[in-house]
């Protein structure tokens, strides 16, 4: 059961993002902060919200992100944590494992004391090619995360994804079944995959599994090398959009409760009627 054990209000920071780190940092911070004043209680940040995107960009902003004083964008999460007293998903920006040499697309997580709460790498990496409208290779450039996250919250439990995660339903089930309330992806689709599967992709998660999705892009910037989506939103367990944006810079607020996921599962009670005996429960 997913269980939600007090209500809060979730924020998500729609981010314009340029080629300066630290202008992105201290942007971040300023929408952190605003994001708090407006009495968010967690606040999450789009992927790759400290660098421009794309597979030419990662090693030249990547970091080694093992302790605050080796990251810029570490200590700068940790610092706007404990600053807002909120719990902060930290978007995701590119990591060089020191040991491997390797690079990951990585989200942080803070606590509101600024302490470091999970590390994710994204799963699965965005390897796509439409002839003549769109070619995008991530494993040219990053190697993929191999362990799913949860991350244990005094609301409960956060199921945590990156973009492309997102059109795997497996991990949003095993996250549900194992009692999160909410999937977050903070994501970044393009212009082609955006229109198309972007809203879908986050009421399929939420509808499959009757808890809450967030989903958490980069404004859109139409004089960059990629054109984000946009249109960050939160969707309720019944599949419904409660908030969502367009593709300017903003922020996206919700208050999320308990009694949804309760009501619906009432509702349509898929939580107790499925049929194990016929097929394998994915979260065992």
């Amino acid at each position: 059961m997913s269980i939600l054990k007090q209500p809060f209000k979730l924020a998500l920071v729609q981010l314009a993002t340029g080629a300066d780190k630290t202008t992105n940092l201290a942007r971040a911070k300023t929408k952190v902060l605003e994001a708090a004043r407006e009495g968010a209680n967690i606040v999450v940040l789009p992927e790759c919200f400290n660098s421009p995107y794309g597979t030419n960009f990662f090693s030249q902003y990547a970091e080694s992100l093992t302790t605050p004083t080796s990251s810029e964008s570490f200590s700068a999460l940790a610092s706007m944590a404990k600053e807002s007293s909120t719990y902060l998903i930290g978007g995701s920006i590119p990591e060089l494992d020191p040991a491997t040499k390797k690079l990951y697309n990585t989200s942080l997580v803070f606590s509101p004391d600024g302490e470091l709460l999970a590390k994710h790498r994204k799963i699965h990496l965005f390897d796509i090619n439409i002839p003549g409208r769109i070619r995008f290779m991530e494993s040219e450039a990053l190697s993929p995360g191999d362990n799913m996250t949860i991350v244990e919250t005094k609301y409960g439990k956060i199921g945590l994804g990156i973009c492309y995660d997102i059109r795997f339903p497996e991990l949003a089930m095993i996250a549900a079944r194992r009692g999160c309330f909410v999937m977050v992806y903070p994501g970044a689709f393009n212009m082609t995959t955006g229109p198309l599967h972007w809203s879908l992709l986050a009421r399929s998660r939420a509808v499959d599994n009757q808890i809450y999705v967030a989903l958490c892009s980069p404004a859109r910037d139409i004089n960059a090398s990629y054109h984000a989506w946009g249109h960050s939103m939160i969707v309720d367990p019944k599949g419904e959009v409660m908030k969502e944006l367009e593709d300017s810079e903003g922020l996206v607020f919700a208050n999320l409760v308990q009694e949804k996921i309760e009501e619906v599962r009432r509702e349509i009670p898929v939580t107790t009627q499925r049929r194990f005996d016929v097929y394998k429960n994915v979260a065992e």
